[in-house]
């Protein structure tokens, strides 16, 4: 619990002093500084563990979402002694793992949290993701590529859950069980967008440069690799809605619900009501599929 103290407040025993509480960060939906982070606090149980340990990016908005942005890999200097970082590379990279450095970084004005795809100093992924961006800014037909997606994935045996990117696109996350290498899920990543776009091939391109996608969804399985980040789930978006990261069920995925749909004002009542999504899946078997596709074990997607 917090309480206010002279311009700060104590979370978990640490003091984080607020500026411009008052300052509007996403104006159309009447989200001040001060309303974003009890926004925050109600996020983090859901958001920390999905950044707990990785590498963390940052997009920081310090003048609101209509202001400039830069995205911060270094720690941000002078900080406090509970905020943790990782070397890697040459970046002295934030380790985000508990409430007081999230709210420390959202008085900053962070507005969205991209962590590493995998735990600093493992070269190994904590989880697969495969990312599916629309090529125009309004894409009707995007929870009918991700139900498309989810199907085949069902169909060779793997459980997986969908989360809009709370921008226009959606994710859909397989955990997995430790051991296995991101080379092994790009070859299964490519397996299943070859596949996919072969079937559909007017709804999803492999085509990485955008100029030459067309109207088409990119199926990206490269994106997801030792070093590079996707919008974590229940990170907030910089965006006119103050959409929010959001797993889904796939029920609710082909009812085609909308990315806009749930955002800072409401979030908290639906995690209430229905907790982690993503938590409920156990890791899934991906060996089977990779022993098909070094030519040991047939499989076949119905």
């Amino acid at each position: 619990m917090a309480r206010t103290v002279k311009g700060s407040i104590m979370i978990e025993g640490r003091e984080i002093t607020i500026t411009n509480p008052d300052k509007p960060l996403w104006p159309e939906a009447g989200i001040t500084k001060a309303i974003y982070l009890t926004r925050l606090a109600v996020l983090a149980p859901y958001l920390l563990p999905y950044c707990r340990g990785r590498l963390l990016t940052v997009i920081r908005w310090p003048h609101g979402i209509h202001g400039d942005f830069f995205y911060q890999k270094n720690v941000p200097e002078p900080r406090p002694d509970f905020v943790k970082s990782y070397v890697h590379q040459g970046i002295d990279y934030m380790v985000l793992n508990e409430l007081p450095q999230l709210l420390w970084l959202g008085n900053q004005a962070a507005l969205e949290f991209h962590p590493s795809l995998h735990k600093a100093g493992s070269p190994l992924p904590c989880e697969w993701m495969i990312d599916l961006d629309p090529s125009v800014e309004e894409e009707p037909r995007i929870m009918e590529a991700a139900s498309i997606v989810g199907e085949v994935l069902a169909s060779l045996g793997l459980q997986s859950i969908p989360k809009t990117s709370g921008a226009t696109g959606v994710q859909i996350i397989v955990p997995v069980t430790e051991g296995i290498t991101f080379d092994e899920l790009r070859s299964v990543g490519h397996f299943v967008g070859k596949y996919v776009t072969e079937k559909h091939p007017s709804l999803f391109t492999l085509e990485r440069l955008k100029k030459d996608r067309g109207t088409c969804i990119y199926f990206d399985y490269l994106q997801h690799y030792h070093g590079k980040t996707l919008a974590a789930p229940y990170t907030p978006r910089a965006r006119t809605g103050a959409t929010v990261s959001t797993p889904l069920t796939w029920e609710e995925v082909r009812r085609d619900v909308s990315p806009k749909d749930y955002h800072l004002l409401n979030i908290g009542e639906r995690l209430q009501r229905i907790g982690d999504l993503i938590s409920m899946v156990p890791p899934q078997p991906i060996r089977p599929l990779l022993d098909y596709l070094n030519g040991q074990k047939p499989v076949q997607i119905q």
